[in-house]
């Protein structure tokens, strides 16, 4: 008898649960199949996607962005631009005639503004090959109201940077018993002008930036432009009484009225260049070239303001 049966015999071999178990253990195979998982190419065009995606979703909020941009620009540019044609324009309707003596206090005169470069700027009109000239004049209006002269004038300072330029009032009053008042008037607004205006100057208001163009045409009666071939309505030549016009510069005539001479109406033309049009220019300060070759091609972000004033204290016998 072998130590096994012995042992069996004598009932000290017993079977192990465990032993059994494991000699039954019929392992399973994988499910899970390594062709069902993602490649790195599956990947990559994943992530080229979502990210093609994220950049259409970055531009579209740009685009929107700077469309809302745009638009409060052009509203500020609106805003202001309106704001100073109706400063102009109540100016322009209470303008008086001294009737002091020829050639003596100005009423009303205009006279074109030199630019930094000295020349005015000069735009590509948009979708044509035709050009604008963009002119800047300062111009001086004398009113009165009951014992008191005012004068009011307005200029463009193009003395500290080139075309994108603030726009002043000047005003001043003096009591109708000062001496010769409207001719004082005239002088204080002469001497408060001299470019560059001062920024404590009292008698000097500012009123809008980026002002490219600002333009006054005097007319008369029948409606015709008071120029430097203007004649009366007798054929007489009008530019001994009571006006005197300048030479031509760059399309626009300057002019002097004194006594009782008054046009009958004035037009008024004002071009301002949008903000992020001025803040590109002014990026590109010490080069002149280079601003007058991106302003050239931006006559598409000059908001142009027009209206034709009549004036209310016009003196017929002027024209008689």
């Amino acid at each position: 008898m072998t130590r096994l049966e012995l042992k069996e015999s004598q009932g000290l071999l017993t079977s192990s649960p465990t032993v059994a178990k494991r000699a039954t253990l019929n392992p399973q195979p994988s499910t899970l199949n390594p062709l069902h998982a993602f490649t790195l190419v599956e990947i990559l065009v994943v992530v080229v996607l979502l990210s093609l995606i994220i950049l259409a979703l970055m531009m579209v909020f740009t685009t929107t962005q700077n469309a809302f941009r745009a638009s409060l620009t052009q509203t500020d540019v609106l805003e202001g631009g309106r704001s100073a044609m109706g400063l102009i324009k109540g100016d322009l309707e209470l303008m008086t005639p001294s009737f002091g003596v020829s050639n003596g206090a100005v009423n009303f005169s205009t006279a074109v503004v030199a630019t930094g470069t000295n020349t005015p700027l000069v735009q590509f009109l948009t979708g044509s090959s035709h050009l604008r000239n963009n002119v800047l004049e300062s111009f001086f209006i004398l009113t009165r109201q009951n014992l008191t002269w005012t004068g009011v004038g307005y200029v463009v300072d193009t003395a500290s940077q080139n075309y994108f330029n603030p726009l002043y009032r000047f005003s001043a009053s003096l009591n109708v018993s000062v001496p010769d008042a409207p001719t004082a008037l005239y002088s204080n607004f002469l001497a408060n002008t001299v470019l560059p205006i001062s920024p404590t100057n009292s008698s000097m208001s500012h009123l809008m930036d980026g002002v490219v163009d600002l333009r006054v045409r005097a007319y008369d009666p029948k409606g015709f432009w008071m120029t430097n071939v203007y004649e009366f309505y007798n054929g007489q030549d009008i530019n001994n009484r009571n006006v005197s016009f300048s030479a031509p510069s760059w399309g626009e005539v300057g002019f002097y009225m004194f006594s009782n001479t008054l046009p009958a109406t004035v037009e008024i033309n004002l071009g301002v260049l949008e903000d992020h049009a001025i803040q590109r220019a002014e990026s590109l300060a010490g080069n002149s070239a280079a601003q007058t070759a991106y302003l050239k091609d931006r006559a598409g972000q000059v908001h142009v303001f027009r209206q034709r004033v009549s004036i209310r204290n016009v003196d017929p016998s002027a024209y008689q």
